[in-house]
């Protein structure tokens, strides 16, 4: 077991691209269980964000109210899009951190936060002085980081340019994410041996969107580079609506529970029906 990997739990990111709207205390519920086990370091429990665009998402003021962190070392992240967002974050004292998508496809910038790169940048700025005066830590989430669905430019290298541009904000969490199932062991290998290394005071980490079969050498491969932040939702659910037609889902929670011996099968199976009762 490896006792210094970080695994953060993402039942927003599963639950974001589901119709039908789940009852608000169902989510409570299910949210104060994962807390209750001390097997996560953070639970990506929510996001403020417009609910005409994530309609899934518009009880979150009302979900962060219901949530007892009184016994459990387990932390909250919240997904904001914008500094109105953020403001409205950071009122939350049990919000430890909030994720900011900052993408390197101009395109899917516009698309998710409806601001272009470099508006994006400016924004950054703004939430990470937020951050410091309401005592929460900045998630930036470089989304697109393998590749993108609308012929714009990509490379490895951009990816390092813009790790090299936003960690001169005292940013010191990144997770490279792959929004739509792109990414190969190879270039997994490239961004963390290129990044991890050079860069000793920035945590990285990986949110990959991934095919049920094809997780296990990806989760490697990262690994093997010095990535300790791994990324999961419940069964692989969820994906990101803003991106493309076709939600490709996310790194099964499951598995990686398994993988990094963090509870026993009869807890994971558990979760496993914890969550298809959520979805019900």
């Amino acid at each position: 077991m490896n006792e210094s990997v970080k695994l953060i739990e993402c039942p927003r990111d599963a639950i974001q691209g589901i119709h039908t709207f789940i009852p608000t205390d169902k989510k409570i519920k299910y949210i104060n269980h994962l807390l209750s086990l001390g097997i996560f370091d953070t639970i990506d429990f929510g996001s403020f964000v417009s609910p005409k665009a994530i309609p899934q998402m518009a009880d979150t003021h009302e979900v962060v109210k219901g949530l007892d962190l009184s016994n459990s070392s387990t932390k909250l992240l919240a997904i904001i899009a914008n500094e109105r967002g953020a403001i409205a974050a950071s009122e939350y004292e049990q919000i430890s951190y909030l994720g900011y998508p900052f993408s390197v496809s101009e395109t899917f910038q516009i698309r998710n936060t409806n601001a272009t790169i470099e508006e994006s940048v400016n924004n950054l700025q703004k939430i990470q002085e937020i951050c410091i005066k309401s005592n929460k830590k900045l998630v930036v989430y470089l989304s697109m980081a393998f590749g993108n669905p609308y012929n714009d430019i990509w490379n490895s290298e951009i990816v390092l340019e813009w790790i090299e541009k936003l960690q001169v904000f005292d940013i010191e969490i990144f997770s490279l994410s792959d929004t739509i199932g792109v990414a190969t062991v190879e270039s997994i290998d490239y961004l963390c041996k290129n990044i991890i290394p050079k860069y000793k005071n920035l945590e990285i980490g990986v949110h990959l969107h991934t095919e049920k079969n094809s997780w296990k050498p990806k989760i490697e491969a990262a690994l093997y580079n010095g990535c300790q932040r791994f990324d999961g939702a419940m069964l692989g659910y969820g994906g990101c609506p803003m991106a493309q037609d076709e939600l490709v889902g996310n790194m099964p929670m499951e598995n990686l529970l398994e993988h990094f011996g963090r509870t026993n099968m009869d807890e994971i199976n558990n979760l496993k029906r914890m969550f298809e009762e959520l979805i019900s």
